[in-house]
């Protein structure tokens, strides 16, 4: 199975490029499945029902969010009638919304999403995300209820990504971080044959600040005294992300690359999607 999943789409410009990129790129590389974290699009925070439906429109077949969920009120209510969307499983019990689902993937395979958030220096802290994922895991074994298994592990720091990562080895298909927009230089398959991306970056506008425009955060940086309010980047944006290449037999990941497509990023396109 082919799958992409693209990283932090950060407004306007993000929505852009995926929405001129992505259809060709299904169509031209055959790609199965595509995931997407969808938290910043809206201005960059938080997500509307309008452009979530987009994103589906686009090809998205599933998207992510994480600290940045609940940054339009709106997705209190639309994330309950949508199935395509999730906020991180780990929120208390009774939170709106769902944080993993069962998917069908284009060549019939049936793919687990689960959205879980770290917990070293981010706010709201929540559950722990290692028993959240053990729990789904005891559900819906890989190759027993479902063909793959994918995590976005939306969190702060590398280390606590890679710890996930590691505890997961064997038993889940890919796990992609998210958060922090940069994309990371350390696509891989670990031992147990689960791939792994520190961060999947952002498609995005980056000559900036993570997607904003740059001009106030460095005011902030130099005096500590807020002067404007942050607003998205608007200029020509890059499509960051990873592809997989995961075994029909095993569930586990053959093949992982980064994708960078845009603006400013050197350009990477996997060679096995030729």
């Amino acid at each position: 199975m082919r799958l992409l999943f693209l990283g932090d789409i950060v407004g306007k410009t993000g929505r852009s490029i995926v929405y001129e990129t992505l259809p060709k790129l299904i169509r031209d590389f055959k790609l199965d499945f595509v995931i997407a974290n969808g938290e910043n699009s809206a201005g960059g925070f938080g997500i509307t029902e309008k452009i979530l439906c987009e994103m589906i429109d686009a090809g998205i077949d599933v998207v992510t969010t994480g600290n940045h969920v609940w940054d339009k009120r709106e997705s209190l209510i639309f994330s309950q009638r949508h199935h395509q969307f999730l906020r991180p499983a780990n929120y208390p019990p009774n939170t709106p919304g769902n944080g993993s689902g069962l998917y069908h993937a284009k060549n019939g395979a049936l793919v687990l999403v689960a959205n879980l958030m770290g917990r070293v220096f981010m706010n709201p802290i929540l559950d722990d995300p290692f028993r959240e994922a053990e729990n789904i895991l005891n559900m819906c074994p890989l190759k027993e209820q479902a063909d793959v298994i994918v995590f976005d592990f939306h969190a702060e720091t590398t280390s606590e990504k890679q710890c996930f990562a590691h505890f997961v080895d064997r038993q889940a298909s890919l796990v992609v971080g998210t958060h922090t927009h940069i994309p990371t230089a350390d696509a891989q398959i670990l031992d147990g044959g689960t791939g792994y991306m520190s961060d999947a970056g952002m498609c995005g506008d980056y000559n900036s600040s993570i997607g904003l425009d740059k001009d106030e955060p460095i005011n902030r940086f130099i005096t500590q005294i807020p002067r404007n309010r942050f607003v998205v980047a608007e200029g020509p944006a890059t499509l960051c992300g990873v592809c997989a290449e995961i075994s029909d037999l095993t569930g586990l990941t053959e093949k992982i690359t980064p994708v960078r497509i845009g603006a400013r990023l050197q350009e990477i396109l996997p060679e096995f999607w030729n």
